[in-house]
């Protein structure tokens, strides 16, 4: 059972950690720093700050107060004006839910019983046909994708594809909140624009 493999009750728990999305948010503003102080990869331009909104469904604890964005920057050429988006631990490419509820409940549905996996999607708002979407997502584009066939490698036993993205969350051992942010961190180059395009189903 999902229970004893990955835990439906710490996979709650970690969507509903309020002390989770400042850290994904801080992490995020370091990666945006990172890609800032590095200037246009096009023509070594200086990188303005151009963020810009985002509202993630599915997340319980995101600060009231606080309005999501998504870190951008655009080159200050003229004849460039490019722009360029970090990686994200909180944003999966354009997705509309946050990066954090793909994972977790793509991992959870896999061993939880039809009316568990009922109880979850109506709490987070997630209609059935998007967690299809998700689960054909993991299982089918995310395994063929160049990413994925450069990263398995790190991996000493093939993991099995069928149920991705749970044998990620057990290779990682993500009921502990830093190995969760391992994997964040892991899948985080698949949530640029340029990987994104390979990737939208």
């Amino acid at each position: 059972m999902l229970k004893n493999r990955v835990g439906e009750s710490w996979g709650q728990a970690h969507l509903a950690d309020p002390q989770i999305y400042p850290f994904l948010q801080k992490v995020d503003l370091d990666l945006a720093e990172m890609v800032r102080e590095a200037g246009c990869v096009f023509c070594s331009g200086t990188l303005h700050r151009a963020f810009y909104k985002r509202k993630p469904r599915g997340v319980e604890a995101w600060p009231k107060d606080e309005e999501p964005r998504r870190g951008s920057f655009c080159c200050d050429q003229r004849d460039c004006r490019r722009r360029h988006t970090p990686p994200s631990l909180r944003f999966m490419g354009r997705r509309v839910y946050a990066g954090l509820v793909v994972v977790l409940v793509s991992a959870m549905v896999h061993g939880l019983k039809p009316h568990r996996v009922e109880v979850l999607r109506d709490k987070l708002g997630i209609d059935r046909r998007t967690l299809e979407r998700w689960r054909q997502w993991w299982a089918v584009i995310f395994v063929e994708s160049s990413f994925w066939k450069e990263a398995r490698a790190r991996f000493m036993a093939p993991l099995e594809q069928k149920t991705m993205p749970l044998p990620l969350c057990e290779a990682f051992k993500v009921e502990r909140r830093d190995r969760l942010l391992d994997l964040l961190k892991f899948l985080s180059p698949l949530t640029t624009p340029v990987a994104w395009k390979e990737l939208v189903s």
